[in-house]
């Protein structure tokens, strides 16, 4: 085990990203729902505003723990075409996994946001914490869309990543941060001692709390 649970990961990956600490331009994004209870400890570490950056996985048919490819905000989708060609999967399947999950990513930026406004991501420093990256299809979706709104600099930031991953985001985005990368690495749950799915309401719960802080923080200065 390499961590207690995801806020002790997040804890840690935040002492990795200090030099971001107290900057005006800095935005964590998290990647819903694993990756906002480790996003909360960084982007309060960092006393940066912390949003959620909404990615939908595209499990193949009848093989769903296989990714190939995902959805994000703002109508990308990316697809692993290894993946779709070796196993034969049609474009009417793709359209029919696409269409569900479109509708999953629409209810969850419903819930999770609320009434808050989408953040401007234009000339930002935005980090983009998950709880982990195995393959690496979330993320790669959410560099995609994240691209499309030209932010200053995009930082890949999770506690533990399989290492050929960790080196794949090398070249897509401005910095990776992987705290940890394990050889042989199997798994994102591995590496945590607990590890248990998190829920819509403790994404809500955290997200408020980290609003209303930035406004406390806002208040005092």
């Amino acid at each position: 085990m390499l961590y207690k649970n995801r806020k002790a990961a997040g804890q840690i990956l935040a002492k990795e990203l200090a030099a971001y600490a107290n900057r005006q331009d800095v935005l964590v994004l998290a990647l819903p729902r694993g990756g906002v209870p480790v996003a909360f400890e960084v982007a309060k570490a960092l006393n940066a505003p912390l949003d959620v950056f909404v990615v939908r996985k595209l499990g193949v048919p009848e093989q769903q723990e296989l990714a190939m490819g995902a959805i994000a905000s703002g109508g990308v989708r990316v697809l692993n075409e290894d993946i779709v060609r070796s196993l034969g999967i049609s474009e009417a399947a793709i359209n029919q996994v696409v269409a569900k999950e479109q509708q999953e990513l629409e209810r969850r930026e419903r819930l999770y946001r609320g009434d808050r406004p989408v953040p401007s991501l234009h000339e930002r420093t935005v980090i983009l914490v998950d709880d982990g990256l195995a393959t690496g299809a979330t993320m790669r979706a959410a560099v995609v869309a994240l691209q499309q709104q030209k932010p200053a600099k995009i930082i890949v930031a999770v506690p533990v990543s399989a290492s050929e991953t960790c080196q794949e985001f090398q070249s897509k985005v401005d910095e990776v941060v992987c705290a940890a990368t394990p050889s042989p690495f199997y798994s994102v749950g591995l590496w945590y001692e607990d590890f248990p799915q998190t829920t819509d309401e403790e994404v809500r719960v955290l997200l408020d709390k980290a609003a209303n802080s930035q406004k406390t923080t806002a208040i005092g200065a």
